[in-house]
C-alpha cells in the first residue's frame, strides 16, 4: 500500500487529499482525508498577480514612505539652515520668516525677484534663501524611463538659431535635408506648439468653418493616430496612397510644413501637417519636456526662476505653481545670481558662507545608497558559511553576485541558450543523397534542432539585432522557408548591441554618410557600412567586435566591453542633460566628437539581473557555443544544473526531512509566489504530523502559477475578450435561436459555425451547407479534427462541424487523411484550397490550419508535456521544496485531472452536495436540453462557489498515476501491440459503451459515496491575520561602533491615506425610537410635538428608556399619541437635527465627484448648472477643465477645480492646529484643537462582555488603536474591564464560529466541537466573520465557510451569509479555532 498526498495549489487556495493506493493483489485504496486550505490574497495582489505585474505587496506603502522621508530631509535641512543664518547674524530668534498681514500673500516671490536686481535686508534675503530650499530643482538621472516622464530637451543652440533666423521647425528641416543631412535634432516643445499655432491660424482663414476652437482644443496633446481620427471626419477625408517614399516622403511633409505657413493647402495636406506636428509633440512631451521648456525661456528672457514666477503672478493671482519645476542648475544660476547682488550689499555674504549653504545645505545631495548586497548570488558560484553574531549562530550566503542582462557576455548566453533549443519543422528531414557530391537531396517532414551552421549563421545576425521574426529567421537560413515552422514565434537577439548600433546609426545619418535602417539590413552589410564612416570619421573601430572567448582581464579590456561598462555604471552628474561628464568621457576615450558621443551617452540599458555570475557564464558558454544545451553545457563546466537532477542511486541516498523548512521572507522576487509556496509547506507539514508522511507527492498547479509574467498578462486580457464575445452570442443564441439556456457547447457550436461564414455556411470535409434551423439539430455533429483516440486535445483549435454521417464515417482517422481517402484528387484540393482561404483570411489558426492538413503519422507526441511547464520558476520550486521529503514527486495538469474526474463519475458530485441545500430554497430547476433530456439545475451556481471543490480536484490528483499521463501523453502509438502504450490500455482502461474510460481506484459506486463522505466531513480552513506588529531589530552605526534597538513594525496600513479637515454644520438624520433614546438623545428631535411626548413618556418610566421604548412599550405595539383625539402618534422614526463635527476633503472635480456631497451650495450650485449644460453627461462636464474652466470669478480668473466635500465619520487626528508661524492655535478655553484627520481604515477586532444583567456589550477596535497599545505595551484586547463586564471573546476577520440552528435544533454548546465524527454536523453551521462595522448602527458580516462569493443574496441569508446588528444573535455562538488540515484544534477564545 502507497500513501499519496495530492496537491491542487492554486493562486490563494490549495486542495489536498491523502490516500492510500494499492500496489498489490489482495490490497484495497482508499481515502483518508480530503481538506481546503484558503490563503485569502488581496483584490491588489490577485489582479497584479493575474496580470503579470512584479509589483510587491507593499510597493504603494513603500512609495508614501519615501515621500515621507523627503519631507523629513527636507525640515532637516530647512532646520540647519536657520540655525546657520543664525550663527552668521542673517536672522535673530525673533526674526519673522513667513509673510505676515493683509497683502502680503506673494510678498517672498516679489523679494525673490527683485532681490536678482537689486538688494534686499539680509532677513528678506534669509525669507528668499528658505524658499529657494523647499524646491531645488529636477536632478537629471540617466536611469529615469523617458517613457513615463518624456525626454529631456537641451537643444539650447537649436532654439536661438530658430529665434534668429525667424524659422519653424518644419523650415529649418527643410532646409537641413536640402543641404544633404538626413538627422532630426530634437526640438523644445512650445517651439513645435509655436509652429502648429501658425499654421493653424493661417489656414483658418481659408477655412475658419472647419477650423474652429473646440477642434483645435480636441487636438491638443494628441499623437499621429489620434490627430487623424479627429481630423478625418470635419475634414471630410479618408486617406490617399501617399505617391512618395522614404526620404523623399519625409522631405515632403517638412515642405507641406512650410508651405502652410504662407499659403491654402488642401485639407488633406493639412491632415497629414497637423498630424506630424503633433507627433513630434508627443514626443517631446511629458514632465520632462516641460521642465525643457521653461528653462528654455529663462534663457532667452535672461530671468531668475523667481522672476518667472513672479510674472506669472503678476498676470494672474491665481496662476498655479504646482508642478512648475525647473532644472536643478537654473536653481544654482539663480542663486548664484541672488549671492552676487545681494554680496555687494552686506559683508555678512561671503564666499565661505555661501559655499556652505549652497554645498551643504541646499543643493546638498547624498549620493545613492549601492544596491550590489542586493543583487542575488550566482546559483553555482556560492556557499553557506556559518557566522556568529550577539551570540546567535547565523548561516549566510557568500560568493559572486549574477551578471546584468544587459552585459555583452550575458546577451551572447541567452543567444546560445535559445539557439540550442530552436526546432525547425516541415520538410527539412534528409532521406537521401543521389551522389557523393550531394547535388541531390530529398528531405521528407519531421522537426529538428538547427545544425551548427545554421546556428552560427544565425547567431551572427542577432549579435547586432534587437530580435528578430519566425519569419526572418526562416527566411535567413532556408530556401524553402514558406513551407517551414518554428518552435519561437520570435527569438531575442543582443539588446545591447542593439542599442549600441541604432547609435550608430544615427552618428552616421548626422554626419551625412547616408540613411540606413539596419534592423532590416544583414550583418555583414551593416559592420561594413559603420567600419567604413568610422574609419573616415576616425573613430575607434575596436568598439564594435566582442569576443567572448578572450581570457582573465583581457576579456574586460577589449574597448566594447569597456564601452558597455561606462554606460551601464554611470549614474549621472550635474548638468542639466545629466551626461556631460559621460559625454567627455565617450568622446575622449573613442574618438566621437562631443554631439556623436552625446548620442551614445543617451543609451539606458535593462537595469534586470541574470541568474549566472559572469565567471560561471564564461565557463559554460564555450560549451554552448558548440552545440550543447545549457543543462549538458553545464556538466562539461564542472556545474549541476539542477538540484534535481540526480541520478537513480542519489536519489535512493538521499536524505529525507521529515518536515519541510518554510522559505524566508522576501527570499523570492515576487511575494505573491512566496506566500504561496509557504502555505503548500505548512498544509504539507500538517498532514505529516497527523497522518504520517507520504511516500509520493502528486501536485497540479492552476494554470496562472505555471505561466509567466507576460503570459498571465495575455491570458487575461483574453479571457475579458472571450467573457464578452460569449455574452453577445448567449444573447444571439436566446434570440435567434431560441435557446432559453445557453450551454457552454451551444456558445462553442455557434463559434465554430461563424467560423464556416467565410465558406458559405459549408463544411470543410464534406462541403456541406448546414442551414441555420439545423445547426442545432442531430443531422450535425461537433467533430474532432484529430480524433482524441489519437490526441488527447480538446480545444477549440481541434474542433470544426461536419454532417453526422461523414463524421461516423471518418471515425478514428485524421480529418486530412479522410479527405485524402475518401474523395479524388480535385476535391483533395479544393479542400486544401478552403483550408488555406480560412487561415489567409485570419478567420482560422495557425494550430487548426496544421490539424486539418495533418497526416496521421505527423501527430506529435508529448502533447500533455507541453502543459507541464516544469520549466517555470514556482513549478520548479515547488517540486525542488516537496523532493526535501518525498522520493517522488509527480506534476500532472487540468487537462489530465479533468478527464479522469469524467471517467470516474465525480463531475456533479459537488452540486449533489449542494442540492437539498438550494432545493429547500426554491433555488433549483428542471431544465430540458435539446435532445430532450431532463437535468437538473441549481440557478446561479457553479460548483467552484464551494471551496471544496479543490479537494474533491485534489482527490483525482491524488490517483493519478503516471501510466495515466504516459498513456494520454502518447495516445498514438496505441496500435504498436508489443509497445508500452499498448500495455497500459490494457492494464488501467476499459472500454464503456465503446468507450475507452481509465479504471477508478475503486468501484465507481464505492468511490462516488466515499469521496462524498469525506467532502461533507471537511472543515475548510483559512487564515487569519491576527498579527498587529512584528518585532523586528534594527542596526544602525554610531561613533565607535553599531548600536541595536527593538522596533514594533505595524502588520498592515494605520489608516487611509487621505487627510480630512473638520467643520461644523447642522445633519439631520431619521431614526428609529429605540432604547437608545434618552433625554439628550430626545432632545434632538426636530419635531416639538413629538419631541414632548417621548420626554414625558420617558418620564413616566423613571428615566430608563429600555423600558420606555422597547418590548411591549415600542412605538409599534404601544403607540405615542400627540393629540386629544388619539388620531395622530409619534412615528416609528423621527428625524433629529445635530450640530456636530462633519469631516470634509478636497477633492479634484472629475466625472466621478458626488455633487450632492459638496459642503459649499453656491459651488455646488455652479456645478449641477454645468451638468445640465451638457446633458447631464458628467463625462462632457467635468473633463478637460483647463482648457474649458468652470469659473467661480470669471472677471479674476478664478476657476473652480477642486472642492471641499464631506467625508467619513470614524477619524482620528494625527496633529494639532498651528499658525503659518509653527505657533500652535489655541480654542477660546486654552486648549490645542486637533487638525489633520484621518480615516482608522480597517477594525481589528470586536471585544463581547456580558455585563451584570447578562446583557452582551460589544467594542469595536481599529486596527490603528491596536498599533498604539502594542506600541505602548499594553494588552490589544482589554480582558478585564474595571466597570464589572465579563469578557467573553473577541471577533476577528476570518475567525470561525459555529452557530445554533433553531430549524434543526441543532446547539453547539451539545456537542463535543473536538470530534471529528461530528464535522459534518458542524460544516452546516459553521461561519467565518467576514467584515465587522459600527457607527450609528452595528453590522457584523458572517459567511459560511464553504461559500467562495460574497454577494448578499437575501433569499440565501442565515444559510450562505448572516448579518448580525443585534447580540442577542451571538449569545449561543461557539468560537472555533481550525488548523492549517480542517481540524479543530480548540474551542472559545484563544
Amino acid at each position: 500500500m502507497k500513501k499519496i498526498l495530492g496537491l491542487d495549489l492554486g493562486t490563494n487556495s490549495i486542495g489536498w487529499a491523502l490516500v492510500n493506493e494499492k500496489e498489490h493483489d489482495g490490497e484495497q485504496s482508499s481515502i483518508i482525508k480530503l481538506g481546503v486550505r484558503v490563503n485569502p490574497l488581496t483584490v491588489d495582489e490577485q489582479n497584479n498577480f493575474e496580470k503579470g505585474k512584479p509589483i510587491t505587496t507593499n510597493a504603494d506603502r513603500t512609495l508614501k514612505r519615501c515621500m515621507r522621508r523627503n519631507l523629513q530631509r527636507y525640515k532637516q535641512r530647512r532646520e540647519h539652515l536657520i540655525t546657520i543664518l543664525k550663527e552668521n547674524g542673517l536672522i535673530t530668534e525673533n526674526t519673522i520668516l513667513a509673510e505676515q498681514g493683509n497683502r502680503s500673500t506673494f510678498e517672498t516671490y516679489r523679494l525673490r525677484a527683485c532681490a536678482a536686481t537689486e538688494p534686499i535686508s539680509l532677513e528678506q534675503f534669509a525669507r528668499v534663501l528658505l524658499m529657494i530650499n523647499k524646491k531645488r530643482g529636477y536632478k537629471s538621472s540617466r536611469k529615469i524611463s523617458a517613457d513615463e516622464n518624456g525626454k529631456i530637451i537641451d537643444s539650447m543652440d537649436m532654439a536661438k538659431l530658430l529665434y534668429e533666423e525667424g524659422l519653424t521647425p518644419g523650415q529649418f528641416m527643410l532646409r537641413h535635408i536640402d543641404s544633404g543631412k538626413r538627422y532630426t535634432p530634437d526640438f523644445y516643445r512650445s517651439d513645435l506648439i509655436d509652429e502648429f499655432n501658425r499654421i493653424w491660424e493661417r489656414q483658418k482663414v481659408f477655412y475658419p468653418e472647419i477650423l474652429t476652437d473646440p477642434l483645435r482644443q480636441e487636438l491638443k496633446n494628441k499623437n499621429e493616430k489620434q490627430t487623424w481620427a479627429i481630423c478625418s471626419k470635419p475634414f471630410g477625408i479618408v486617406g490617399q496612397k501617399r505617391t512618395t517614399k522614404g526620404d523623399a516622403q519625409k522631405r515632403e511633409n517638412y515642405e507641406w510644413r512650410s508651405k502652410s505657413l504662407n499659403e491654402q493647402v488642401d485639407l488633406e495636406t493639412l491632415a497629414v501637417v497637423l498630424q506630424k506636428i503633433n507627433g513630434q509633440i508627443s514626443g517631446s512631451s511629458g514632465y520632462l519636456g516641460e521642465i525643457s521648456d521653461r528653462s528654455k525661456e529663462l534663457y532667452f528672457k535672461k530671468q531668475t526662476v523667481g522672476q518667472y514666477l513672479m510674472e506669472r503672478l503678476d498676470k494672474n493671482p491665481n496662476y498655479s505653481l504646482k508642478n512648475k519645476v525647473f532644472y536643478r542648475q537654473d536653481y544654482l544660476d539663480e542663486f548664484e545670481t541672488l549671492w552676487e547682488i545681494q554680496a555687494q550689499s552686506h559683508s555678512e555674504l561671503t564666499t565661505d558662507l555661501k559655499n556652505e549653504i549652497r554645498d551643504v545645505i541646499i543643493f546638498y545631495q547624498r549620493p545613492l545608497k549601492s544596491q550590489k548586497d542586493k543583487v542575488s548570488f550566482c546559483e553555482f558560484e556560492n556557499k553557506q558559511v556559518e557566522t556568529e553574531s550577539d551570540g546567535k549562530k547565523k548561516s549566510m550566503t557568500i560568493g559572486l553576485h549574477v551578471c546584468p542582462k544587459s552585459s555583452p557576455l550575458f546577451q551572447e548566453f541567452k543567444i546560445w541558450q535559445i539557439l540550442n533549443n530552436l526546432q525547425v519543422s516541415g520538410k527539412v528531414m534528409t532521406k537521401s543523397a543521389t551522389d557523393l557530391f550531394g547535388y541531390s537531396i530529398h528531405t521528407e517532414k519531421g522537426r529538428r534542432f538547427l545544425e551548427q551552421e545554421e546556428k552560427e549563421r544565425l547567431f551572427h545576425e542577432l549579435s547586432i539585432k534587437e530580435k528578430m521574426s519566425k519569419a526572418e529567421v526562416l527566411k535567413l537560413l532556408f530556401k524553402n522557408h514558406k513551407e517551414l515552422d518554428l518552435n519561437y514565434s520570435e527569438v531575442e537577439g543582443n539588446r545591447t548591441q542593439a542599442a549600441l548600433f541604432n547609435a550608430y546609426q544615427t552618428i552616421i545619418d548626422m554626419s551625412g554618410h547616408g540613411s540606413h535602417d539596419f534592423s532590416k539590413m544583414r550583418a555583414d552589410e551593416v559592420y561594413g557600412i559603420v567600419e567604413s564612416v568610422f574609419n573616415r570619421l576616425g573613430f575607434n573601430t575596436d568598439i564594435l567586435h566582442f569576443d567572448s572567448s578572450l581570457n582573465g582581464k583581457e576579456l574586460e579590456r577589449q574597448p566594447s566591453y569597456r564601452l558597455w561598462h561606462i554606460l551601464y555604471s554611470f549614474t549621472g552628474d550635474d548638468s542639466k542633460s545629466g551626461t556631460d561628464r559621460l559625454v567627455d568621457k565617450i568622446s575622449g576615450s573613442y574618438g566621437f566628437d562631443r554631439e556623436y558621443a552625446a548620442i551614445i551617452a543617451g543609451i539606458s540599458f535593462m537595469p534586470d539581473y541574470g541568474s549566472l555570475s559572469a565567471k560561471a557564464i564564461r565557463k559554460i558558454l564555450p560549451h554552448m557555443r558548440d552545440g550543447l544545451k545549457y543543462s549538458d553545457a553545464c556538466k562539461y563546466a564542472g556545474y549541476r544544473h539542477s538540484k534535481n537532477s540526480l541520478t537513480k542511486e542519489e536519489i535512493d541516498n538521499k536524505v529525507l526531512c521529515d518536515k519541510l523548512t518554510l522559505l524566508p521572507r522576501n527570499s523570492l522576487r515576487n511575494p505573491v509566489v512566496e506566500k504561496i509556496l509557504n502555505q503548500m509547506i505548512n498544509v504539507v507539514n500538517s498532514v505529516a504530523d497527523k497522518y504520517g508522511k507520504p511516500d509520493e507527492i502528486h501536485i497540479e498547479m492552476a494554470r496562472e502559477l505555471k505561466s509567466s509574467a507576460k503570459e498571465r498578462e495575455e491570458t487575461t486580457k483574453a479571457i475579458s475578450n472571450v467573457t464578452a464575445e460569449h455574452a453577445r452570442y448567449r444573447e444571439t443564441l436566446q434570440k435567434e435561436f431560441g435557446i432559453a439556456n445557453v450551454s457552454r457547447n451551444d456558445i462553442i457550436r455557434y463559434k465554430l459555425y461563424m467560423e464556416l461564414k467565410d465558406n458559405g455556411f459549408k463544411t470543410l470535409y464534406s462541403n456541406t451547407y448546414i442551414p441555420q434551423e439545423k445547426l442545432f439539430s442531430k443531422e450535425f455533429d461537433i467533430e474532432h479534427i484529430i480524433p482524441q483516440a489519437k490526441l488527447f486535445d480538446d480545444s477549440f483549435s481541434n474542433k470544426t462541424i461536419e454532417v453526422r454521417s461523414i463524421n461516423i464515417e471518418k471515425s478514428n482517422a485524421t480529418a486530412y487523411d479522410f479527405v485524402c481517402n475518401k474523395y479524388d484528387a480535385k476535391q483533395v484540393k479544393d479542400y486544401e484550397a478552403r483550408v488555406e482561404d480560412l487561415f489567409n483570411k485570419k478567420i482560422i489558426s495557425k494550430t487548426k490550419r496544421d490539424k486539418l492538413m495533418m497526416r496521421e503519422a505527423d501527430i506529435p507526441s508529448g502533447f500533455v508535456d507541453r502543459d507541464l511547464r516544469d520549466s517555470q520558476y514556482i513549478a520548479r520550486k515547488a517540486r525542488e521544496i516537496l523532493e526535501n521529503m518525498v522520493k517522488v514527486v509527480v506534476p500532472t495538469t487540468g487537462s489530465i485531472t479533468s478527464r479522469l474526474r469524467e471517467d470516474w463519475q465525480l463531475v456533479d458530485v459537488m452540486k449533489e452536495l449542494n442540492w437539498d441545500k438550494y432545493d429547500s430554497l426554491g433555488l433549483t430547476e428542471t431544465i430540458y436540453d435539446k435532445d430532450g433530456r431532463r437535468i437538473r439545475h441549481i440557478k446561479d451556481w457553479t460548483k467552484r462557489n464551494d471551496h471544496r471543490h479543490h479537494a474533491m480536484d485534489a482527490l483525482t490528483i491524488a490517483f493519478t498515476k503516471y501510466s495515466h499521463i504516459q498513456f494520454l501523453n502518447n495516445m498514438n502509438a496505441r496500435s504498436d501491440k508489443a509497445g508500452s502504450i499498448y500495455a497500459i490500455e490494457k492494464k488501467e482502461l476499459y472500454r464503456d459503451n465503446g468507450k475507452l474510460k481509465f479504471l477508478p481506484p475503486m468501484p465507481l459506486d464505492v468511490f462516488r459515496t466515499e469521496a462524498m463522505r469525506h467532502l461533507s466531513e471537511i472543515l475548510v480552513s483559512i487564515k487569519t491575520k491576527n498579527k498587529v506588529v512584528t518585532r523586528n531589530v534594527n542596526t544602525y552605526k554610531v561613533k565607535g561602533g553599531k548600536k541595536s534597538r527593538i522596533q514594533l513594525t505595524p502588520r498592515g496600513q494605520l489608516h487611509n491615506e487621505t487627510i480630512y479637515g473638520c467643520i461644523k454644520q447642522y445633519t439631520v438624520k431619521e431614526e428609529k425610537v429605540n432604547g437608545a433614546f434618552d433625554e439628550q438623545k430626545i432632545s434632538t428631535v426636530a419635531d416639538k410635538r413629538y419631541r414632548m411626548a417621548l420626554s414625558e413618556r420617558l418620564k413616566q418610566y423613571g428615566s430608563n428608556a429600555k423600558k420606555a421604548f422597547t418590548g411591549s412599550n415600542s412605538l409599534q405595539k404601544h403607540p405615542l399619541f400627540i393629540d386629544e383625539t388619539h388620531t395622530l402618534t409619534v412615528p416609528e422614526k423621527v428625524k433629529t437635527v445635530k450640530f456636530e463635527n462633519v469631516y470634509t476633503i478636497r477633492k479634484e472635480v472629475s466625472p466621478d465627484l458626488k455633487i450632492d456631497k459638496v459642503v459649499d451650495a453656491h459651488i455646488r450650485k455652479i456645478l449641477e448648472t454645468r451638468l445640465k449644460q451638457y446633458g447631464n453627461d458628467p463625462k462632457k462636464a467635468f473633463t478637460n477643465l483647463e482648457e474649458n474652466p468652470i469659473w467661480l470669478n470669471e472677471e479674476k480668473g478664478i476657476s473652480i477645480k477642486r472642492v471641499t466635500i464631506t467625508g467619513v465619520s470614524n477619524v482620528v487626528a494625527l496633529h494639532d492646529k498651528h499658525d503659518h508661524n509653527g505657533m500652535p492655535i489655541l480654542d477660546k478655553n486654552g486648549n490645542k484643537q486637533p487638525a489633520d484627520f484621518v480615516c482608522t481604515g480597517n477594525n481589528h477586532h470586536v471585544a463581547i462582555y456580558r455585563d451584570a444583567d447578562g446583557n452582551l456589550q460589544d467594542e469595536i477596535v481599529s486596527f490603528y488603536k491596536a498599533t498604539i497599545l502594542a506600541n505602548q505595551g499594553l494588552p490589544i484586547i482589554d480582558k478585564n474591564k474595571n466597570d464589572g463586564r465579563q469578557f467573553l471573546f473577541t471577533m476577528k476577520q476570518n475567525e470561525y464560529f459555529v452557530f445554533p440552528n433553531e430549524k434543526t435544533g441543532f446547539n453547539p454548546k451539545e456537542i463535543d466541537l473536538l470530534d471529528p465524527k461530528n464535522y459534518n454536523e458542524i460544516s452546516k453551521n459553521l461561519f467565518r466573520v467576514q467584515k465587522l462595522s459600527k457607527g450609528t448602527s452595528r453590522d457584523y458580516f458572517f459567511r459560511h465557510h464553504l461559500e467562495t462569493t460574497v454577494d448578499d443574496k437575501k433569499e440565501l441569508q442565515e444559510i450562505t451569509w448572516k448579518r448580525i446588528s443585534s447580540l442577542d444573535k451571538l449569545k449561543n455562538i461557539v468560537k472555533v479555532r481550525i488548523n492549517h488540515i480542517g481540524q479543530i484544534v480548540s474551542v472559545g477564545e484563544y
